[in-house]
């Protein structure tokens, strides 16, 4: 797929704004040879990434309010704007291989059609305005499931267009979400530090209290045996969740004070995160309780989220308008 030779200079298919931006510093020179660096426009705020069709990478631009669309064979560049106001979240790839799109600007569901660009809209009910929308999943039904910080959690049937909004038990929060291999739905709160499993016939949540308080758990991931892997902001841990035993075990991370802010299980089960508090994204195996470091390719890199594809690991750096490849496989 890449060339691993570093290469941190790339040129972009971009538009070229009428004023020149500021110049950037490039990125540091000693990250690991398994790991290349690309800019994207100025002002992206890349927040959210997903692997997209035939290799490429999306990203959400969250300040620019558009797609972007990352060729890492040749560093090319394009953005997709989804509507004035857009300030666009996460993003997934659909069961249809389309964009699928949280906008917390539109408060809306977004798609983008990656053949022919076309962006459709699914906007929440009015009694749900300015909902802060976070994350999605979809189930195995081909329902997309989402969370809004303003405390409320929703799904969305692309088939009919049915739109259902429930709010969380416990208030402002919901942020992280994923699907287990089983099929099941879990969320979890930033501001009301739990997990909450959703029954998917009813819209209820369930809730699970982690150990201790104010974990501050921002994104949730499942790996292949259904374990759910927990990101606590506020406790600075990696915290594992086992539904069958309805145990949890957390491991803190290094440094005077770890902000553990994504997470995400790749294809051999190790699981990524993210730390605002050393600049750095860490990947830890749970057999040997091993973690490996890779540092931000500059001051502030912000990995607001990671997702890749199997050999691949996807690290948008949002304080920095890059998005990092990590190269897992052969």
């Amino acid at each position: 797929m890449l060339s691993f030779a570093l290469a941190l200079t790339l040129s972009l298919a971009v538009q070229q704004p009428t004023q020149p931006p500021a110049e950037r510093a490039p990125p540091r020179t000693d990250l690991p040879a398994n790991v290349r660096v690309y800019e994207v426009p100025q002002g992206s705020r890349p927040h959210d990434v997903a692997p997209g069709p035939n290799g490429l990478v999306w990203y959400t631009g969250q300040r620019r309010g558009t797609l972007g669309i990352l060729n890492p064979e040749t560093g090319a560049v394009r953005e997709v704007h989804l509507g004035e106001g857009s300030a666009p979240h996460g993003v997934i790839m659909g069961p249809d291989g389309a964009a699928w799109i949280t906008d917390g600007g539109l408060n809306a569901i977004v798609r983008v059609d990656p053949a022919t660009d076309a962006v459709r809209v699914w906007r929440l009910p009015a009694d749900y305005p300015d909902s802060n929308l976070n994350t999605a999943v979809f189930d195995r039904d081909g329902i997309i499931w989402f969370t809004g910080q303003t405390g409320v959690y929703g799904r969305l049937d692309p088939r009919s267009g049915e739109m259902r909004v429930w709010r969380d038990p416990e208030g402002r929060g919901p942020y992280g979400i994923a699907a287990t291999p089983s099929g099941d739905i879990y969320y979890v709160s930033l501001a009301g530090s739990h997990l909450a499993r959703i029954d998917r016939e009813t819209g209820a949540a369930t809730m699970i209290e982690p150990p201790g308080t104010d974990a501050g758990t921002r994104r949730v991931w499942a790996d292949r045996n259904g374990n759910l892997w927990v990101s606590e902001w506020n406790g600075g841990q990696l915290s594992r969740y086992t539904p069958s035993t309805r145990q949890w075990r957390s491991w803190r991370l290094q440094g005077e004070r770890p902000r553990v802010y994504a997470v995400y299980v790749d294809d051999r089960d190790v699981v990524w995160v993210s730390d605002f508090g050393a600049n750095e994204v860490l990947s830890f195996d749970p057999a040997s309780e091993r973690w490996t470091r890779y540092p931000g390719s500059g001051a502030n890199a912000n990995v607001r989220q990671i997702l890749g594809r199997p050999g691949w690991v996807y690290l948008p750096e949002s304080g920095l308008d890059r998005i990092m490849v990590v190269r897992t496989g052969s």
